[in-house]
């Protein structure tokens, strides 16, 4: 009895140990590989639990998700023969689920090393031993996380396909102390330049911004004049105009007055003429006569009265010779 308890215990014991190293976790965004031998199975699972044959059959995970490979303390020397080191370069990439059974199958596992570690350092130094420290610190230094970029892409696409450079990003690079202290220096000179420049263009800034304010207020100045020439001028033209119809208006009155005078005269003269007739102006003559106050006596009056209504004016004295005259 004590033989059967001890018996099945090492069974529970045993089945235990290969239950422990037989069933294993394959995390989120991972991918699991297996090997058998040392020699790796064409066998991939994914994320959950996965049974395998314990104690002959191992498991590697690789990661499918994006990931930030570190590449540290890179040397790089210049084409001027000046050691730099680049402290801290960070390649962001990812690897497609289809292509990790090739990849790990070429590279291991650790794929990242070969791929993408030893291909940074090779592509770095092919960039530095191309350029002065000039350009790599200071003028080109902006161009080297995308031309490594396009680099390790291009080497990725033809050796390892399936996986893709994201981005690169590069720290700036640690150089001999006394050429960094140059460079400071010159940093510095080159701020005060700056500031000078700056300083020159605020103080040109001014003037100009005062030339527009006293071009502005000119302006204003002489719009106003304008304005006010051009009124007065609109007075002169409205009082010319005002003159001119006054005068018009004058002269209308006056040539008006004028025909009508001359209406006036013309109508008396022709009613003159038609009133003054010969027979009217004997009329006349005999009324003139008739009211006069003189009174005439003697033998030749009726022969006086002849002569002065059938003589002329001149003739009529010459006949009245033997007249007498009386008053009363």
């Amino acid at each position: 009895m004590t033989n059967a308890a001890a018996a099945l215990a090492v069974a529970l014991a045993t089945t235990a140990a290969i239950m422990n190293f037989s069933v294993h976790k394959i995390e989120e965004g991972h991918v699991g590989v297996y090997y058998r031998g040392g020699a790796l199975l064409s066998q991939t699972s994914g994320p959950g639990y996965h049974i395998m044959m314990p104690f002959l059959t191992s498991f590697r995970t690789v990661q499918t998700t994006l990931q930030t490979d570190e590449v540290k303390n890179v040397p790089c020397g210049t084409s001027g023969g000046v050691m730099i080191y680049f402290d801290r370069i960070e390649v962001v990439n990812v690897l497609s689920v289809g292509a990790v059974y090739d990849i790990v199958k070429n590279y291991t596992a650790d794929y990242d090393k070969t791929l993408i570690f030893n291909k940074v350092h090779h592509e770095l130094n092919q960039f530095c031993s191309a350029h002065n420290l000039q350009e790599v610190y200071i003028e080109k230094f902006d161009q080297i996380d995308e031309n490594l970029k396009i680099a390790l892409q291009k080497d990725l696409t033809e050796m390892a396909p399936g996986l893709i450079v994201q981005a690169v990003r590069v720290t700036k690079p640690k150089i001999p102390e006394q050429i960094r202290k140059n460079y400071e220096a010159m940093e510095a000179e080159k701020t005060k330049l700056l500031i000078a420049a700056q300083r020159q263009k605020v103080v040109e800034k001014e003037a100009e911004t005062e030339r527009k304010k006293a071009i502005i207020e000119a302006e204003k100045v002489a719009s106003v004049v304008k304005i006010q020439l051009e009124q007065q001028i609109k007075e002169k033209e409205g009082a010319q105009k005002m003159a001119k119809i006054e005068d018009e208006t004058h002269l209308a009155h006056i040539t008006a007055h004028a025909d009508a005078e001359f209406y006036r005269s013309e109508k008396e003269s022709l009613a003159n003429k038609m009133k003054f007739t010969k027979e009217y102006m004997e009329t006349l003559r005999y009324q003139a006569v008739a009211g006069t106050t003189k009174v005439y006596f003697g033998e030749s009056i009726p022969q006086m009265m002849v002569d002065m209504f059938g003589q002329s004016p001149k003739e009529a004295p010459q006949s009245s010779q033997d007249k007498t005259k009386a008053e009363k």
